[in-house]
């Protein structure tokens, strides 16, 4: 199984970025995803999941800014992440939770 992100970068405070995440070595299609986020000196905390059936779910601190979606075709599950904030700033991680792998991560870095 290999997890592999794409997509972060510096964007200036409100701007927007769109990380991805594919998948290889799994069923793609009936495993649950999520992202995380590791802010420097602090935890890694989950940001977005999203299960096989397609719900998904969302930390407080993002709701309304970032969308999590997945197309099954492609193996690959996407971050949408628009107004940025400085406080956005982290690197994130995607985890595929049937075997709990995570990814080598991307780095989102915000202006502001």
């Amino acid at each position: 199984e290999h997890v592999v992100e794409s997509g972060g970068g510096l964007v200036q405070a409100g701007g927007s970025l769109r990380l991805s995440c594919t998948v290889n070595g799994i069923i793609f299609s009936t495993n649950d995803m999520a992202w995380y986020r590791q802010g420097p000196g602090v935890q890694r905390d989950m940001v977005a999941t999203i299960t096989s059936g397609g719900r998904s779910d969302y930390a407080d601190s993002v709701k309304g800014r970032f969308t999590i979606s997945r197309d099954n075709a492609k193996n690959t599950t996407y971050l949408q992440m628009n107004s940025l904030k400085p406080e956005d700033t982290a690197v994130y991680y995607c985890r595929e939770l049937q075997f709990g792998s995570w990814g080598q991560g991307t780095q989102v870095t915000v202006s502001s």
